[in-house]
């Protein structure tokens, strides 16, 4: 499960980036509550905008970002934009600490802050396979998004107590100062491999590269037209769960910060989960999306705060089973020269989404309640999982079958992955 940890440079891009991600998350968790709360009164539609301003440039820049990560040293551009970012959230916990914080301002702030992300979530998902080998790649990106989610489990609830202790400001300041530590371990990590190459085209051909190797692999065009809807409808958490904590259950900060926390603690065992199998397939994903629109399902109806949180487990697993398990599936079955191309699109399609979906869910939400959205949520796995699963029939052949050895599920192996031979699933090791 652990076998990535054992190369030196990938140990320390995971161990800083823990840090970091703890301060992320306090400071997201931070953002939506300050909006939802102490700026607006409970407006599900303006957390909607921010979230829609947020992840914009991920689409708006998706060939550029791509391209980039292609391009240059990774390493180096991942520093630069460590440092924009450690400006932004100062700045903005410096107006909140002042009392001069309006609303207008953290819009700007989650704009500006959308084209960090957007520069540095294909250079980041990339760098992982600059760190090491193709053999091992599967269980890099399952650890690194297992930290990921651990700092999701710790920095919601650590978000919670500092609002009630100190104020919203102060998160922003905290996430501000992780910032350094995820720059100094960057600066300690040695890479000696590199995707870009000096002889490949530049211009607008480089750009549209990416489009085009997506446009000729129907199995990666299928994983990212399942991560549309789901990323699109499914994965606004921020307001989902603000507003169930916030007007259903009529809960605080802490109580809003302790929810997040409780999702990722499924978010953790997923990725777990995955890093255990020997290398992602499409399989996978599609069964997670199924699952997550059940408990998508199931959070909607939840009587009570306290089963609210235990089903939100399967939520954050369920989620986490189908995005590791996608990441893995296309770097996996990318080649290495298009790969930051490739995740860029990935990126956009998972999070850009969000700025068409973020404001109909908050719509749903302030129209039709929180539990209504959360249904929309449920939808969207059920409809990526369909989508994936039209796929297997059609072109890997999944059926149903009845041997000797009892009930399976059989399917042609997936050439691009070069599996040894057929892919047999029992249904009792779907997961």
């Amino acid at each position: 499960m652990f076998r990535s940890l054992s190369n030196r440079n990938f140990r320390l891009w995971v161990s800083t980036n823990l840090f970091s991600n703890i301060g992320t998350w306090m400071q997201g968790t931070a953002q939506t509550w300050l909006v939802l709360t102490e700026l607006t009164d409970h407006s599900a539609g303006a957390v909607g905008i921010l979230t829609a301003l947020q992840f914009l440039p991920q689409v708006l820049l998706v060939a550029v970002t791509g391209s980039v990560a292609d391009h240059v040293d990774r390493r180096k551009l991942l520093i630069t934009i460590q440092c924009f970012q450690t400006l932004l959230a100062l700045s903005l916990g410096a107006l909140i600490i002042s009392g001069l914080a309006e609303l207008w301002h953290v819009y700007i702030f989650g704009f500006a802050l959308g084209c960090c992300m957007a520069f540095e979530a294909p250079a980041r998902h990339s760098f992982v396979s600059d760190l090491v080998g193709d053999e091992i790649i599967g269980n890099a990106v399952a650890m690194n998004s297992t930290a990921f989610q651990t700092a999701r489990m710790i920095g919601p609830a650590l978000a919670g107590l500092c609002i009630a202790l100190v104020g919203t400001g102060w998160v922003f300041v905290i996430n501000g100062l992780s910032y350094l530590i995820v720059t100094t371990g960057l600066l300690n990590v040695r890479v000696t491999r590199h995707a870009h190459a000096a002889a490949q085209p530049r211009g607008v051909s480089r750009l549209l590269d990416g489009f085009r190797y997506v446009a000729g692999r129907p199995d990666i065009r299928t994983v990212f037209l399942m991560l549309f809807f789901f990323g699109t409808l499914g994965m606004n958490f921020g307001i989902f769960i603000s507003v169930m904590a916030a007007t259903v259950y009529q809960e605080g900060a802490s109580e809003y910060g302790l929810l997040t926390s409780i999702m990722a603690i499924g978010s953790v065992t997923g990725a777990l989960l995955t890093a255990r199998r020997d290398r992602p397939r499409m399989h996978h994903a599609v069964i997670g999306t199924f699952l997550f629109g059940c408990f998508m399902t199931a959070a909607a109806l939840s009587p009570s705060y306290i089963l609210f949180g235990l089903v939100l487990i399967g939520v954050g697993l369920a989620a986490q089973t189908s995005l590791t398990s996608s990441n893995g599936f296309v770097q996996l079955a990318t080649d290495r020269a298009m790969r930051g191309r490739v995740m860029a699109i990935y990126v956009a399609i998972t999070l850009g989404g969000l700025p068409l979906g973020a404001p109909l869910i908050g719509w749903v939400a302030d129209t039709y309640g929180a539990r209504a959205a959360m249904g929309v949520g449920g939808a969207a796995g059920f409809l990526s999982a369909a989508i994936g699963l039209s796929y297997l029939i059609r072109v890997r052949n999944l059926r149903f079958i009845w041997d000797d050895e009892g009930p399976r599920l059989h399917m042609n192996p997936d050439p691009h992955l070069r599996e040894p031979g057929p892919a047999v699933l029992p249904p009792d090791r779907a997961l």
